[in-house]
């Protein structure tokens, strides 16, 4: 079969990107008027789990940072935002802002210290603060409400909407994430990004081209404990109870799992990863209750099997198979080269020279000639006319 041959950003690239965002947001729009209640909660959910599932691949897919501590920072958020509503009459955007501020400057000065540690330590140090968050909670009853949690209203539509209680929860939920993913995408597509993919890719070489590790890795820890803040904001506002027993590791777990169920380093694989931690347990509990979480466990292993760079690794497949994108012709002009991009082969490039350290000059050392036949290395001094 023939492929599709694109120039990346021109205009059929363009206008077939542009249909494919209408027609994902005709469908984010159209889904509470199809389905019953109970199923636009469910969608409302993934919309919460999608921006925490976000948070984490911003830390552990771009920068290569290990963390299973994210439920702490989405219990931040949501503690915070239950907190507020229950004792203060505030504007219902405050809290989303406030949740937002305290996950960023709690996951700023943990972040700090964090620095000094990598893989499996760093991955250690963070599931302890999944561990102990249950109980922190519990402990200081007069603020959070112990074991009992927190009660709040959830937000009813008003009446100019015409929407019922339900989707217009979903519409508020849309909107946050739509915000959020803009924000991380711009975010990973700037010169921040770069950082935070050098650094991952191979720190000591990012060093040598300039990149302090200490900036994106502190921040992106920042900004990954925020936008987890966010989601737990959201989360109160959904469920409209706050508990402990709500943020256990369990959450933690499920968090990675989304991570990588839905592809490592990508902005949109996070709403596949939250879709399949919000609808796959309730069907596999639906199967068999006691086999449930085994039958869970299962499925994850063997998408890993089947789909090792997850839902958006396997769509990039297919676009390979389907798609070939050159890059502009001024591009290839720049670059010394006339060969045809293919998918994913700048961003490698860019990686192996960072990787590398060092940049080709073309020349060689002059006191070194190598000859055209290979396996043969002389030297100039070597060399003599006869």
């Amino acid at each position: 079969m023939k492929k599709l041959t694109l120039t990346r950003g021109g205009t059929a690239h363009r206008t077939i990107m542009l249909v494919t965002v209408l027609v994902l947001v005709a469908v984010a729009l159209y889904l509470p008027h199809y389905y019953a209640p109970y199923r636009v909660f469910q969608f409302t959910e993934v919309l919460v789990f999608a921006i925490a599932v976000l948070s984490l691949n911003l830390l552990t897919g771009y920068t290569g940072q290990i963390s299973l501590g994210h439920s702490f920072f989405f219990a931040i958020g949501a503690y915070t935002t239950a907190v507020m509503f229950r004792d203060l009459d505030v504007a219902f955007v405050i809290p989303f802002v406030v949740a937002f501020v305290v996950a960023f400057v709690v996951g700023f000065l943990i972040g700090i210290p964090a620095l000094r540690l990598s893989g499996v330590y760093l991955a250690l140090v963070t599931i302890a603060l999944a561990v102990i968050t249950p109980p922190l909670l519990t402990r200081f009853e007069g603020l959070t409400g112990g074991s009992q949690g927190i009660n709040i209203d959830t937000p009813t539509a008003p009446a100019w909407s015409g929407l019922a209680d339900d989707q217009w929860l979903y519409y508020i939920c849309l909107v946050v994430a739509a915000v959020v993913f803009l924000l991380a995408r711009n975010l990973v597509r700037g010169g921040v990004g770069l950082s935070m993919t050098a650094v991952r890719d191979n720190e000591l070489a990012a060093r040598t081209m300039g990149v302090n590790p200490a900036v994106p890795k502190t921040r992106t820890f920042a900004y990954s404990a925020g936008f987890a803040g966010v989601a737990g904001a959201l989360y109160t506002l959904v469920v409209g109870l706050v508990a402990p027993g709500s943020f256990t590791i369990i959450l933690a777990i499920n968090l990675l799992v989304g991570t990588v169920v839905g592809g490592m380093a990508t902005i949109a694989g996070a709403v596949f990863g939250a879709a399949f931690i919000g609808f796959v347990p309730v069907y596999t509990s639906g199967i068999n209750p006691a086999l449930g979480g085994v039958i869970y466990g299962a499925v994850v292993i063997l998408i890993m099997f089947v789909m090792p760079g997850g839902v958006m690794g396997l769509a990039r497949r297919i676009r390979g198979w389907l798609v070939t994108l050159e890059e502009p012709a001024d591009r290839r002009r720049a670059s010394g080269t006339g060969q045809t991009e293919t998918a994913g082969s700048l961003p490698a490039a860019r990686a192996g020279a960072v990787d590398g350290g060092t940049e080709q000059s073309g020349t060689t050392d002059p006191g070194t000639a190598q000859d055209d036949r290979p396996g043969e290395q002389t030297t100039t001094g070597d060399r003599r006319e006869n």
